[in-house]
């Protein structure tokens, strides 16, 4: 997904304002003096001012005060609210309709091209994949600023398994970031996992009082228990990767020694 044609002009105007303040601010081509001669400069000399920018983003404050554009007033919210932009290394995990999915540690984010899709400049058979990039708020999405580094580094089963992790948990709890603008963001919806909380628990103290003297049934008594121990804690909302995990393995256990019981009942 990309912004409208529109929208990809008008953020590449204002960034092209933004550094070129920038770059006469810190001196680095002072015989530039408007955005459009500063557009024609060398990569290399536009990457520095937008190092410079995102080292230093006291610059966007001194912009916004300034204006020396004369920009309307909803053009400069937008350039103010690039200050809660997000650097960093990011894996590109999937991408999806409603954006491509950036990973950066247990952060999710949703994230849309500009102009070209993410999915054509990093295609789906390269994921995941791990780049360098700045991500900034934009009319209530998530872009980045223009700019993707990536490392030629091939990543084996156990990073592609926490990625899947990280990105399944972040959508169970719906917690994937679709907007880095509080104000504009969603309200999430609430599913009610607690209200069904005092009846799990009832559930689970029952389970524990009930006793058998069938192995059978103490291993179907201790597998609903563990399953409801699984319950409990995502209605509570504290199931982290590591606690999945510890659920995932006394779930397995449990299941195979069920598993191995009826399979002799069976014989």
């Amino acid at each position: 997904m990309t912004l409208t044609l529109s929208d990809g002009k008008l953020y590449y105007e204002l960034m092209l304002k933004l550094q070129q303040y920038v770059n006469q601010k810190r001196g680095f081509n002072m015989d530039m003096s408007s955005f459009e001669e500063f557009a024609k400069l060398p990569t290399e000399e536009k990457l520095k001012v937008r190092d410079e920018l995102w080292n230093d983003p006291k610059l966007i404050d001194s912009y916004v005060e300034e204006n020396p554009d004369a920009l309307p007033s909803a053009e400069m919210e937008i350039i103010r609210k690039w200050k809660d932009f997000v650097k960093g290394s990011f894996f590109i995990f999937r991408h999806l309709k409603k954006g491509s999915i950036f990973i950066k540690e247990d952060q999710v984010y949703s994230v849309h091209g500009i102009f070209d899709p993410l999915d054509e400049i990093v295609p789906s058979y390269a994921l995941p994949q791990m780049v360098e990039t700045v991500l900034l708020p934009f009319k209530g999405q998530i872009i980045y600023d223009g700019l993707l580094s990536g490392y030629r580094v091939h990543f084996g089963g156990g990073i592609r398994s926490g990625l899947n992790r990280t990105y399944t948990v972040a959508k169970h709890k719906e917690r994937i970031i679709a907007t880095l603008e509080p104000d504009l963001a969603p309200p999430v919806s609430v599913k009610s996992r607690k209200d069904a909380l005092p009846k799990l628990e009832e559930l689970s103290a029952a389970i524990v009082k009930l006793k058998s003297d069938s192995p059978l049934q103490k291993s179907a008594l201790a597998l609903a228990q563990a399953s409801l121990e699984v319950s409990i804690a995502d209605a509570e909302g504290v199931i982290t990767p590591d606690e999945a995990d510890r659920q995932a393995n006394k779930i397995q256990r449990t299941a195979n020694r069920l598993l191995k019981l009826l399979d002799m009942e069976s014989q």
